[in-house]
Parts: C-alpha cells; sequence; structure tokens
C-alpha cells in the first residue's frame, strides 16, 4: 500500500582500479563512472536496457580536478560529464546536472532527487561520480599519455563551484587554503578543548582509524587495502611522514585513487512496472542537508553544529536512534569530522558495529567529492543481506562546512519530508566572533598548525583573539615554537606586516 511515488534505490554499482593491477586499464573519470553505472544497472535484477531507456536525469559528482577556478586537467576531460557517462550506457536523460564542490555531494544528490520523486517531478535518476586521479599523476608526463578528452555537448546543468565563504584572501596570505591546514586548526581546537596533550592526542587518532585499515583491507575496491595497527597510524616514519601538525600522511584523506561509484533512484511505480525485485529496493527514511558558519565566524573551532544537527534531524526523520543502525559510514577524510558525529550520536570508536563500511577516506580512498556515493553503495549491499535493518551515512564537504545525512532502511518506508530549512535558519542566528584581518597588538593562540614540507621546512598558522576586543585573526607564527608543547593559549604579540599577520612570543 506504499506510495507509488515514494522514492527508492534500485540498483547501486562500483568500480575501481589500481595502478599495479595486472588488468589495469588506464581508464578515465568517465569511463570508471560508466564501469560502476553498468553494474547499478545489472545491480537491479532487472532488463539493463531496459532500465536504462527509463532513466530521465542523470546527475554527475564534480571530479576534483574541476573543483576549483584555474584548476589544471592535464590527460583532458570531458564538456559534459553525466552525458558522457549516459551516452555509454544507452541512457538518453533529458536533464543532465553536474553538481558543486564538497564530499556532501553523492548524499545530498539522493536528498534532492529523492524530495523530487516524491513530489512526482521526475522520475528514475541515475547518481554517478569518479576520479582518475593516480592514472592522471602517472601519466601526465608520459610520452604515451591517454587522452580523455570529449567533446559531447547537450544540455547541461552546471551548477559552478559552490565555494561561497570556504576561502577568503585572508585564508590564502597566510597559507590555510588548503583543506589539511584548515582540518589540522579544527584538529587541535578540539585538542585544546579536550586539554590533551600532543602524544596523548596522536594515540587517539591512531586508536580511531585502526579498525578502518581493516575494513579496507577487506575492500576489493580499496586503494590501499593494508591493515594497520594505531602505533603505525600515529608514528611518524618515512613513510608516515608529517604533514600538518597532528596529521601524519596515513591520518589524512587518500586522494590518489582510480574509483568510480553510481547509485540509481526511481519512483515505486517505476520500479514495479520494470518488474524490478523488490528484495533489492533500499528506501531514504531519514535525510538532513546543513551548512556550517564559516570558518572564521564558528564561535567554537572544535566541532561542528551543522553536522550534529544533520546526523541527529536524519535519525529523528526516520524515526530511530543510533542504537538502531547496522551500519555506520561516517565521514573519515581526518578524525574530527568522525569524531564530531559519533560524539553527538553517542558512539565510541571502537563501536563493535564499525563507524566505517567502506575503509575510510585515508584507507579506502578518498574519491575526491564522490566518496560518499561508494558508502550509499555498500550500504545499500550490506542492508540487503538482513530485510528491515538501517544504515546511516554522513557525507561532509568542505572543512567541515556542509554536511549531508541519510538514513537508509531495507524494506519499506514512506517517505518523510525534513525540516533542514528552519534548523539552518536557527543555525544562521547564532552570533559570531568578530574578526579582524589586519592585527595589531597582544593576544592569545586559540589553535595553531604547522605545515611540514618535504623538504623539511615547517611553517606555523595561528588563529588567535585579540586582548583588547576578543576579535578573532590569522597568523602566520614561528614554526619551532609551535612544534613544542601545547601553546594554546600562550600570550603573543601580532602585527600587521602589509601582506599578512604575523606573531612573535612575548
Amino acid at each position: 500500500m506504499i506510495d507509488p511515488r515514494t522514492p527508492v534505490i534500485v540498483g547501486v554499482g562500483q568500480a575501481a582500479e589500481r595502478l599495479d593491477d595486472p588488468g589495469y586499464l588506464r581508464r578515465s573519470a568517465v569511463e570508471l563512472a560508466a564501469a560502476a553505472a553498468r553494474e547499478a544497472l545489472a545491480d537491479t535484477g532487472g532488463d539493463p536496457g531496459a532500465v536504462a531507456a527509463a532513466v530521465g536525469t542523470v546527475a554527475g559528482v564534480r571530479q576534483f580536478e574541476i573543483s576549483v577556478p584555474g584548476a589544471e586537467v592535464p590527460l583532458g576531460r570531458s564538456d559534459n560529464f553525466p552525458r558522457s557517462v549516459a551516452g555509454r550506457i544507452g541512457a538518453r536523460p533529458g536533464r543532465a546536472v553536474l553538481e558543486v564542490t564538497g564530499g556532501q555531494a553523492p548524499q545530498h544528490l539522493v536528498n534532492e532527487f529523492a524530495a523530487a520523486i516524491a513530489a512526482g517531478e521526475c522520475g528514475a535518476v541515475l547518481l554517478c561520480g569518479a576520479e582518475a586521479i593516480s592514472t592522471a599523476e602517472r601519466f601526465t608526463n608520459a610520452d604515451d599519455r591517454p587522452d580523455f578528452t570529449e567533446h559531447v555537448g547537450g544540455q547541461l546543468e552546471d551548477r559552478g563551484f559552490g565555494l561561497d565563504g570556504m576561502f577568503s584572501m585572508s585564508l590564502l596570505a597566510h597559507g590555510a587554503t588548503e583543506m589539511t591546514s584548515q582540518y589540522a586548526l579544527l584538529e587541535n581546537a578540539r585538542r585544546a578543548r579536550l586539554g590533551l596533550s600532543r602524544e596523548a592526542y596522536a594515540d587517539a587518532m591512531g586508536r580511531l582509524f585502526a579498525p578502518f585499515t581493516r575494513v579496507a583491507a577487506a575492500n576489493p575496491y580499496a586503494a590501499a587495502p593494508i591493515e594497520r595497527d594505531a602505533v603505525e597510524l600515529a608514528t611518524p616514519s618515512a613513510a608516515n611522514r608529517p604533514i600538518a601538525d597532528p596529521y601524519t600522511r596515513y591520518l589524512v584523506s587518500r586522494d590518489k585513487v582510480n574509483q568510480g561509484a553510481a547509485v540509481l533512484l526511481m519512483p515505486v511505480a517505476e520500479a514495479r512496472r520494470l518488474a524490478l525485485p523488490e528484495d533489492r529496493w533500499i528506501f531514504l527514511a531519514g535525510h538532513a542537508d546543513l551548512r556550517e558558519r564559516d570558518l572564521m565566524d564558528r564561535a567554537d573551532l572544535s566541532t561542528s553544529p551543522a553536522a550534529v544537527l544533520a546526523a541527529r534531524h536524519a535519525l529523528e526523520v526516520a524515526g530511530i536512534t543510533a542504537a538502531d543502525l547496522a551500519t555506520i559510514d561516517l565521514y573519515s577524510c581526518f578524525p574530527i569530522p568522525v569524531w564530531t558525529v559519533a560524539g553527538a550520536l553517542g558512539l565510541a570508536h571502537d563501536d563493535p558495529r564499525g563507524l566505517t563500511v567502506t575503509g575510510g577516506l585515508p584507507f579506502f580512498g578518498g574519491a575526491g567529492n564522490n566518496y560518499s556515493m561508494h558508502a550509499i553503495a555498500e550500504t545499500a549491499q550490506r542492508l540487503r543481506r538482513t530485510p528491515g535493518s538501517w544504515g546511516f551515512v554522513g557525507a561532509n564537504g568542505g572543512a567541515m562546512s556542509k554536511y549531508s545525512a541519510g538514513v537508509y532502511r531495507s524494506g519499506p518506508h514512506e517517505w518523510a519530508a525534513d525540516e533542514s530549512a528552519s534548523l539552518q535558519a536557527a543555525l544562521d542566528a547564532r552570533e559570531a566572533p568578530g574578526e579582524v584581518e589586519e592585527a595589531s597588538g597582544w593576544a592569545t593562540i586559540e589553535t595553531f598548525t604547522v605545515k611540514h614540507g618535504r623538504d623539511g621546512r615547517r611553517s606555523g598558522i595561528v588563529i588567535g583573539r585579540l586582548e583588547a576586543d576578543g576579535r578573532r585573526f590569522l597568523a602566520r607564527g614561528p614554526g619551532d615554537f609551535l612544534s613544542e608543547g601545547s601553546p594554546f593559549g600562550r600570550r603573543v604579540q601580532v602585527r600587521w606586516t602589509g601582506l599578512r599577520n604575523e606573531v612573535t612570543l612575548c
């Protein structure tokens, strides 16, 4: 008796190749996404040709190489990624979409198009994404480099980069534009709040991610299927070099991957018309999409109220609690997003259900913006094994800037609308500390990081507060001093040099 407009996932697929695989094919992002899409068509249990013919919309996740203005595309690309994929699987969609930048994209697209299906605004939708970053890096300067250029043309709804508020001239001037530095600043703010030493925090990060490596080691699609213990993850070495305090290489997202994933959504009525077996259907029972304040506008740099509210609200919409979940996948580009949502849901780092279904971004692979498409695909496969079970996927974009959450069920579940808009309004109304771009005077250190170059050079970045009025500022700081002990709350002098702020010890 379920409403025939209820959205349902009918098929999922994944594809991957490693440079050292015996059958390595040097596939492009389009080819990897198409391979995953073909798997999703077959996964429906119906006639792949008939299902492909029913697809009216193809929405693609934006590749890393076209995620920021001016980025290089060394091997070329398609000028219409969704239609390139559609053409390879025999689909002729009326609508093609290219989503904005961010790891929230896969789950956000599921939420968005599920709502559109429930409203009767569209039929079958193919969501897909892929990265061929390892191949691009290997062949950029090779004599036999492949050419991935495709001119497809046709309608394309390109939603742009979607980077508003995520970058600023101040971040650029102080060397904090890349995600590793921004997350390191947030991570150290969390360490300061917890009052942990460097050694204790490193140990905690290692213990958090060690179980992730075990999952990745058993995953045939993983980019780094190697099990490692907590000590190896947290201890600097030649292979595990420091990146930005408190991170070593094994603790950050691995973007050198060749991976693709796809999810096929449609209304129940369409799934029945195509005679797709109902025991393979997965329902989106809960969902939420929220955005965090810009980095320097956050009252507390050690957490993310948006991520917390999105995760809790998705469960609320589904009508369950975290205790009811059979599977969990928390976005794990760095440790702090995992801890933030796990803490909000009352999950321990060693929860017997695990906090990842893939192996996580540092070990399974951070497939650009498309990682969570793999998490959704794996969640669907696992839930099918236990009818009536529940799964959670949390997808994170930017520096904990955007969070999309989904709760899935392997059994009939009526569509329910979320209240993300009202929650977002409440988040936006919260007070924020003021920021001064040209700072001068006495101040204290709120958080920091030290970036480690491959040549051994160290450069410090500080977020501090002026003593005079409490306003927040970014500054460069002495790497040697910041690399020792816990400089949180240390009194410093900040001055504007004409190019950037710099802090010196009192």
